[in-house]
């Protein structure tokens, strides 16, 4: 009998970009923590978030997440935080320095996966380095997508 996964409460992804998969071929990823205000990380407890829109970018030797939309929470009236602001991501500086000389190259940028909450129930940020794909690779893509999906069917019908 196979082990049981043991799967953790803290774990909970809050927002993945699908589409970044589809407009970029992802060569490398780094998991980075966020720097957020507490109406913001209540925000991100309850779901809400969408990073489909942003990326990132290095200014001054530091990771900062631009165009993350991250919406009001309710309860905090009094206190409310601005939902599209800047928000400084936390890399190491030798990891700034491989991303900045790894988007250096021509045509590559830094583009948020996912938004999460790892085991230890810290808000974590995916950052894939990516490269924009043209779109007779997007067609390659759905032809593979296609294949897989009809590939799978076949096997369910005849098995």
């Amino acid at each position: 009998m196979a082990a049981k996964k043991k799967t953790n409460p803290n774990f909970k992804v809050v927002a993945d970009n699908r589409k970044a998969r589809y407009h970029f071929a992802i060569e490398d990823d780094v998991e980075c923590g966020i720097v957020l205000e507490g109406s913001e990380v209540k925000s991100l407890r309850e779901g809400h978030a969408n990073i489909a829109e942003s990326y990132a970018t290095i200014e001054d030797g530091e990771l900062w997440l631009v165009n993350a939309y991250f919406p009001a929470y309710q309860q905090a009236r009094s206190f409310p935080h601005e939902e599209r602001r800047r928000r400084k991501l936390l890399v190491s500086k030798r990891q700034i320095a491989n991303m900045h000389k790894n988007i250096g190259r021509e045509g590559m940028t830094l583009v948020p996966l996912k938004l999460y909450f790892n085991e230890k129930g810290r808000a974590k940020v995916k950052i894939g380095i990516a490269k924009g794909k043209n779109v007779s690779d997007k067609r390659q893509t759905e032809k593979k997508r296609d294949w897989q999906r009809q590939k799978s069917r076949l096997m369910r019908d005849r098995g």
